[in-house]
């Protein structure tokens, strides 16, 4: 690649699930260490836009996924093609021109990245208006397709896999415009670790069967109590690593019901060290997020998926279980069962590790923003062609 002159690189992300910040913050690093001359800059998208009424619209889309999964799957499903339902939400929720304008007005960037749809949505409308002429790339953080991704101003897409590409191809996304890449992951996930000094470092047993268990951000695991009780009814001792998210109050209710458990217990709620716990564990026990997934295929950990909301979770799950990176448990017998028969299956664990390494994924942060460059740059040069002949 050229040299790249000084500029600033926007990255816009939105706080409705921890995936987007993760993205964004991969991207971010990614820059600083290949492109020093660089400057990136994160903003929440919702925030910036929808000051007043991001927190309630926050907590109304997470209490409605958590307490009503079957209808946002069925809004899901209906709006992922495009049509008139989908293209009426998207009129809805792509307001906030005004604001965002006045952002890129203050922060002057030569490229605009989008981690999250709304705000890829908006910056396509503002180049529909003929308001800016920035280069724009959105990177989807699910192993999936969906219209709400899908803008005809977006100039290129960044997708985790050659099977979220034809989705978007079959959505009348050009193929030129695709990149697979992977979905960018945190620097955390691309290290070499030595798995017994970490097991030392939080006074873990070497040879135990170590469960990693996690919900998301949110903390929401399965169905929270029952499901830790269930497992720790498992007759052999296990280590079992149970991470809460920001949900303060599953951890504490946990802490004092699993005192007495036979099994070996390490606790905790929102960390930054997400990537030692993968290391030395045997099994992930988790909601198929796209990005948590994504980093467990980079530290080549199995994952049992367990209670995917319907919409992208389903989708997610289907993708990784067809990879063999995956299995996926519908009720709580299934649950125990899968756990008992993979901690016990030493081979099977192993090929889901193998079966990992076919994504590459360490790297995809760096190709990811070699993309946006490419996008910036060819957006310069046709510009610079517009001027030459027109």
């Amino acid at each position: 690649m050229n040299v790249l002159n000084k500029g600033k690189v926007l990255i816009l992300t939105g706080n409705y699930g921890d995936g987007h910040i993760q993205v964004a913050q991969a991207l971010y690093d990614a820059i600083e260490i290949r492109y020093p001359t660089l400057e990136p800059v994160i903003f929440d998208f919702m925030e910036w836009v929808h000051p007043l009424t991001n927190q309630f619209s926050r907590f109304l889309y997470l209490q409605g996924v958590k307490k009503f999964p079957q209808l946002y799957g069925y809004i899901y499903q209906k709006t992922r093609r495009v049509n008139k339902l989908s293209n009426l939400m998207k009129t809805i929720l792509s307001t906030g021109v005004g604001r965002m304008l006045k952002l890129i007005e203050e922060i002057q960037p030569t490229v605009v990245v989008s981690t999250f749809p709304l705000a890829a949505a908006v910056m396509s409308k503002l180049k529909s208006y003929g308001l800016t002429d920035i280069p724009t790339v959105t990177t989807i953080t699910d192993h999936t397709d969906h219209s709400c991704w899908i803008y005809p101003f977006t100039d290129q897409y960044i997708v985790g896999s050659g099977v979220v590409r034809d989705s978007l191809k079959s959505l009348g996304v050009e193929e030129s415009r695709i990149a697979v890449t992977g979905i960018p992951i945190r620097q955390q996930f691309s290290q070499t670790f030595q798995r017994e000094e970490i097991l030392k470092k939080y006074g873990l047993d070497p040879h135990l069967p170590t469960l990693l268990m996690m919900g998301g951000g949110c903390g929401m695991i399965g169905d929270g109590n029952s499901t830790i009780q269930e497992i720790d009814a498992l007759p052999e001792p296990i280590q079992l690593i149970i991470v809460c998210g920001h949900n303060e109050k599953l951890r504490l209710e946990l802490k004092e019901k699993l005192k007495g458990s036979k099994h070996r217990i390490y606790l905790t709620g929102y960390i930054n060290y997400i990537h030692e716990l993968m290391v030395i564990s045997d099994l992930m026990i988790t909601k198929p997020g796209g990005v948590t997934t994504f980093e467990a295929i980079a530290m080549e950990l199995p994952m049992l998926l367990y209670k995917p909301i319907p919409g992208q979770e389903q989708d997610n799950a289907k993708f990784l279980v067809c990879l063999g990176v995956a299995v996926q448990a519908e009720t709580s017998q299934d649950l125990m069962k899968h756990i008992s028969n993979l901690l016990n299956n030493k081979e099977l664990l192993q090929q889901m590790r193998e079966n990992s390494k076919q994504f590459h994924p360490k790297e995809s942060a760096f190709a990811s923003v070699e993309v946006i460059l490419n996008t910036k740059q060819d957006y310069n040069r046709l510009i610079d062609l517009m001027y030459t002949f027109g």
